[in-house]
């Protein structure tokens, strides 16, 4: 069986590495025959080792990440070569996945790679952004400002994602349940009340037949109607990952939608405000910085719009505020404030701050959504229960009239 060890050595240096040993004990003879003392010992997990692709199985989580950046930062500011601080990390973590990518790095740098080789390997856990930064940040020797810059821009995507999935638990929960009663209405009260007024040769009322005849109807065909949905979820979901034009189609419609339309479009301006901020901080020249920003805001037509800024704009001497005032997805205000940040040279600074100003917007967004929802299902989930009710009631005080 393989061991991982991390051990130290007699200069006070940290070694890691890995041994074939029929147990512990022979691992630690070993170490002990060479001067190490040892720190921590595993034993190597199934798709665990160095350079395994099967460690990505598990995911690296975002706050994996904030973790990873903001551990890294802090090694580098107290003067940490990357080396020794990639060893403790390794020591630290227990989760496979990041120790298998830690793994990786170190590998990397020892064959003579650059740091940021080992992430862009990975683009479903590390977005272009991270990896952009994290490149600027290792050829200008500002790695230590870009680990602290990273973790802080993911705590806040952290912190803002736990906000609205938390704000829309309860409207979740109650579609949820509301859906499950009136699937037992439909499934189990509504055949046995029209099959009562069957047996019994009495005729219900228009309304109750219309309402047993959409019941029974749903009870017929349940499993076809849910792998229809199921099937329809999916496919839009295949599409707008893998077709851009169905993507905007989609996007489109929903930007039309009352409250949710308008909170997508914040969402999309945060993150180009935040993103374009961070690449401009780190150095990163400004059709570079646009072309990796317009991947990252998630908005087809907020995307066309930047690219359209970086090559038909700022490419052919315009400048920046002129270039952003020709776009109409953008608000004006937002174009104002880029128009004379960038007359003050100050306009990865006001771009920080805009984005605070539309991540405070989002949070309020979210809150008059939710509000709005809460009644909404309500009255909706009463409407249904309430009619299916009144479909049972009128025809049984029916029924019962004639005995």
């Amino acid at each position: 069986m393989k061991f991982i060890y991390t051990a130290i050595k007699p200069d006070g240096k940290i070694a890691t590495g890995e041994m074939e040993a029929s147990g512990a004990a022979q691992v630690l003879e070993f170490l002990a025959s060479q001067g190490l003392r040892p720190v921590a010992l595993k034993k190597e997990e199934e798709g665990q080792g160095i350079g395994s692709k099967k460690f990505m199985q598990s995911g690296i989580t975002i706050a994996d990440k904030v973790f990873l950046t903001k551990y890294l930062a802090l090694m580098l500011r107290i003067g940490t070569d990357l080396f020794k601080a990639i060893d403790i990390l390794i020591a630290d973590f227990d989760k496979p996945a990041v120790r298998a990518l830690l793994y990786e790095i170190r590998e990397n740098l020892e064959k003579g790679q650059p740091f940021h080789a080992a992430f862009e390997k990975y683009p479903k856990y590390f977005s272009s952004v991270f990896v952009n930064l994290v490149k600027a940040g290792e050829q200008s020797g500002t790695l230590e400002h870009t680990f602290e810059q990273l973790s802080i821009n993911l705590q806040r995507e952290q912190s803002l994602r736990q906000e609205v999935r938390s704000a829309l638990t309860y409207p979740v929960i109650l579609v949820g349940v509301a859906s499950l009663v009136v699937l037992l209405l439909v499934s189990f009260a509504l055949p046995k009340i029209s099959a009562l007024f069957a047996d019994s040769a009495t005729t219900p009322p228009l309304f109750s037949r219309i309402v047993f005849g959409i019941g029974l109807f749903l009870n017929n065909y349940i499993w076809f109607l849910l792998i229809l949905v199921i099937g329809g979820g999916f496919g839009m979901w295949f599409m707008v990952n893998n077709s851009p034009s169905a993507k905007k189609v989609i996007q489109r419609f929903i930007r039309r939608a009352p409250l949710v339309g308008s909170l997508l479009k914040k969402i999309a301006i945060q993150r180009f405000a935040l993103t374009f901020s961070s690449l401009l901080s780190s150095g990163l020249p400004i059709l570079d910085a646009l072309s990796i920003t317009a991947d990252a805001v998630g908005d087809e037509e907020l995307k066309e719009a930047i690219n359209r800024i970086a090559k038909e704009g700022i490419a052919k001497g315009l400048t920046i505020g002129d270039a952003f005032k020709r776009e109409p997805d953008f608000p004006r205000v937002v174009t104002n404030l880029i128009a004379i940040s960038e007359k003050s040279g100050n306009l990865s600074t006001i771009l920080g701050t805009l984005a605070e100003f539309y991540e405070s917007e989002i949070k309020s967004s979210v809150k008059v959504l939710v509000s709005f929802l809460e009644p909404m299902l309500l009255l909706v989930i009463g409407i249904v229960v309430g009619t299916i009710a009144l479909a049972i009631i009128v025809p049984v005080y029916q029924l019962m009239g004639k005995f």
